[in-house]
C-alpha cells in the first residue's frame, strides 16, 4: 500500500506530529472525505507500507522526523511546490526564501530522486503574466539546479469553486486569463518553461494534462509511480491507474490520509479548499 500525505492537506506544513504519532501506534484515524462521521483504520505499519508519498509547500515541520522514518525502514519521496506569488494568491504561506532553504534541506539529505518540484499551478494574469513566470522560474530552477532532477508543470484548472475564490481579486485589479496549453500564450509559456528546465537539468512534466505536450518538451507525469518507487527502495510495489484521481491522471494507486478544509496556507486557487 502507497500512503499518500497528501493531496488534501499539507501533513508535512502542519501534521507532522499527528501522522508521526500514527506512525509510532501504527495507525491512523482517517475521515472518508465525504462522509466526516465515517473513519478508516489505516495501518502504518512498516510491513503494510509500500512508500509514502509526501506533498507539501513547507518541509520543515517534517525535516526533524525523518530520521525516525528511516529507522523504521519507511521509504518516502516528496513533491514540494514552490511558486512566486505570495499575497493576494497566497496569503498564509512564509516568504518563498524560507520555504527554498528547507527544500535545498531537504534535497540534501534524501538527494535528487526523492524530491520532486512542483511549478503548480501556474496562473496566468495581468499581474501574473507569461513573462513574470519565465523570470520567476528560471530563478528557481537556476537555484535548484544540481539539487532535485524533475519539475512538474501544471496550468490552473478553473473549476467553477476556483472560479469563485478567485473572483473577489478581479474586483481589485487581476485580470485572469482562462487558458488551457492549447492556448497560444499558455503553449509558448510551457515550452519556455520547458527549455528553460532542461537547460538546468530538470525533467519537465505535466500533471493530470488532457493535452499531448511532449511536442513541448514536457512528458506526461506520474505523481505516483509505483515504479519508480520499487526502483528507489529496493522492494516490488504494485501500481494499477487510480482511478479515483481526474480521467488525464497516470498516478498509481495510493491511500490518501489527508482531511479536506484543513491546509492553513489559505491558497486562493487549491483545489482542495
Amino acid at each position: 500500500m502507497i500512503i499518500s500525505a497528501s493531496r488534501r492537506t499539507d501533513i508535512p506544513a502542519f501534521f507532522s506530529d499527528w501522522f508521526m504519532e500514527g506512525v509510532r501506534a501504527g495507525r491512523l484515524e482517517v475521515p472518508n472525505p465525504y462522509c466526516q462521521s465515517r473513519k478508516r483504520l489505516v495501518s502504518l505499519l512498516p510491513r503494510d507500507v509500500e512508500a509514502i508519498v509526501f506533498w507539501t509547500r513547507d518541509p520543515r515541520p517534517l525535516l526533524r522526523r525523518l530520521a525516525e522514518l528511516d529507522e523504521r525502514g519507511m521509504g518516502y519521496v516528496f513533491h514540494v511546490t514552490l511558486t512566486p506569488y505570495g499575497p493576494p494568491l497566497e496569503p498564509g504561506l512564509p516568504p518563498l526564501e524560507e520555504r527554498l532553504g528547507a527544500v535545498l534541506d531537504l534535497a540534501a539529505r534524501l538527494g535528487p530522486e526523492r524530491v520532486n518540484w512542483r511549478y503548480d499551478p501556474i496562473v496566468l494574469s495581468n499581474r501574473t503574466s507569461a513573462d513574470f513566470h519565465r523570470r520567476a522560474f528560471s530563478s528557481l530552477a537556476r537555484r535548484l539546479r544540481g539539487r532535485l532532477s524533475g519539475v512538474t508543470l501544471s496550468l490552473l484548472d478553473w473549476y467553477k469553486k476556483t472560479e469563485r475564490a478567485l473572483r473577489p481579486l478581479e474586483a481589485d485589479g487581476f485580470d485572469f486569463l482562462h487558458a488551457g496549453p492549447e492556448a497560444p500564450e499558455a503553449e509558448a509559456l510551457l515550452a519556455d518553461l520547458a527549455g528553460l528546465a532542461r537547460a538546468e537539468g530538470f525533467i519537465p512534466c505535466a500533471c493530470a494534462e488532457d493535452a499531448d505536450l511532449r511536442a513541448l518538451g514536457i512528458e506526461p507525469a506520474r505523481c505516483v509511480d509505483a515504479a519508480r518507487l520499487s526502483a528507489l527502495f529496493g522492494r516490488a510495489i504494485s501500481g494499477r491507474k487510480d482511478r479515483a484521481q481526474r480521467p488525464a491522471c497516470r498516478c498509481h494507486e495510493s491511500l490518501d490520509v489527508g482531511r479536506y478544509g484543513t491546509c492553513r496556507h489559505g491558497c486562493l486557487y487549491c483545489y482542495a479548499r
